[in-house]
């Protein structure tokens, strides 16, 4: 490469750049955004009152009206890794009978993470910590599963999951 090509290339990265400042310097100047103080006049609209926040209801609750087909359209989310089928795993443990069953205790299925060290048994409050955010309750474990945030969802599921077994 020649040193007219080098200087060309050089004078139009450099041109660039120096547009760029201006423009960033005209933008500023033309607008002020940094002397934007607070809003002088401002417009209050009928029934606009901040929201209250709906009281939590307990999980007991949500538990005794959850839905169980409703679990069931939930569910499908998990069925990609978990199967219902006593003795199925497939790249996550069988749930059938989880509800009650020991934790970290579906035969033949490798555990990850530190399941043991969180509780004994998956009862549902258990179940309903880790499928709210699965890598907060058991940190380590390997399910990359983001977690059901509505607490409604997690009750159906537990109820769902519960209604496997006899």
């Amino acid at each position: 490469m020649d040193t007219m090509t080098l200087t060309k290339v050089a004078a139009g990265v450099l041109g660039a750049w120096l547009v760029l400042l201006l423009g960033k310097w005209g933008g500023e100047e033309l607008y002020h955004a940094s002397l934007h103080g607070e809003a002088s006049y401002v417009i209050e609209v009928e029934g606009a009152e901040a929201a209250e926040p709906e009281p939590e209801v307990p999980f007991e609750e949500l538990l005794a009206s959850a839905s169980v087909e409703d679990g069931a359209k939930v569910f499908r989310k998990c069925t990609a890794c978990h199967k219902v089928e006593a003795g199925e795993n497939a790249v996550g443990p069988y749930l059938h009978g989880v509800v009650g069953r020991d934790i970290a205790a579906a035969n033949g299925f490798e555990y990850s993470g530190n399941l043991v060290t969180q509780a004994d048994v998956w009862t549902p409050e258990n179940l309903s910590a880790f499928l709210e955010r699965p890598s907060s309750w058991a940190p380590g474990t390997t399910m990359g599963f983001a977690g059901l945030s509505k607490p409604q969802d997690r009750a159906d599921v537990i109820a769902y999951l519960d209604s496997l077994d006899d």
